[in-house]
């Protein structure tokens, strides 16, 4: 003798809406017990096969399908992973040195992401640049305070007995020069510097 179940339980057993075994009862399609209260489960599916169209079968397998969840749906393809190497690559995404590599990219990169704002946003300079202007610059003023005493000498000569006389001279020339320095500014170092190289 075969299953008999009521209308909901039959739904519910299928995994169907209600609705869905309504209209087939209203089509004709269900194979109800003597009463007609229950459904023939066996009977029912039977005549559900023969009956049904074979265009709905692929949509109905398509649906199913589509229903697995697709990372399941990587393991029982034929040409799926074994679990050996399923195993081999969870041991190397596991790995600490596998993270510790990921962990060093990740930082070096938002590292470089972070020069290149500095860059563009005119904060980070290119540092051969500044070295090769700070060089000059620190040349310019050597080769100008060692060039004082030539510039000097000719006017100490006539100031021999005057010492104040020779220090203010001299604290004079050397504010000037300091002073030229300072208003150098960076264009100027830059022109010099192209011009030495």
């Amino acid at each position: 003798m075969g299953e008999f179940l009521k209308r909901s339980a039959f739904a519910a057993q299928q995994g169907w809406s209600a609705s869905y075994v309504t209209k087939l009862g209203h089509q004709g399609r269900l194979v109800l017990s003597s009463d007609q209260k229950l459904i023939d489960v066996d009977m029912t599916l039977a005549a559900l096969r023969r009956t049904g169209d074979p265009g709905k079968e692929y949509m109905r397998q398509h649906h199913a399908a589509a229903r697995v969840e697709k990372h399941v749906a990587a393991h029982v393809r034929p040409d799926a992973a074994s679990d050996d190497e399923r195993a081999l690559f969870a041991d190397v995404c596991t790995a600490p040195k596998y993270w510790d590599n990921k962990t060093r990219r990740e930082g070096a990169l938002a590292e470089l992401a972070e020069i290149e704002l500095a860059k563009t946003c005119g904060n980070l300079v290119d540092r051969q640049r500044v070295e090769a202007m700070a060089f000059t610059a620190g040349r310019m003023l050597r080769d100008t305070v060692l060039g004082l005493p030539t510039q000097l000498a000719p006017v100490f000569a006539g100031m021999a007995g005057d010492a104040f006389g020779i220090e203010v001279r001299m604290r004079d020339a050397l504010r000037q020069v300091f002073a030229d320095a300072a208003k150098m500014s960076a264009d100027d170092l830059r022109k010099v510097s192209e011009q030495s190289q």
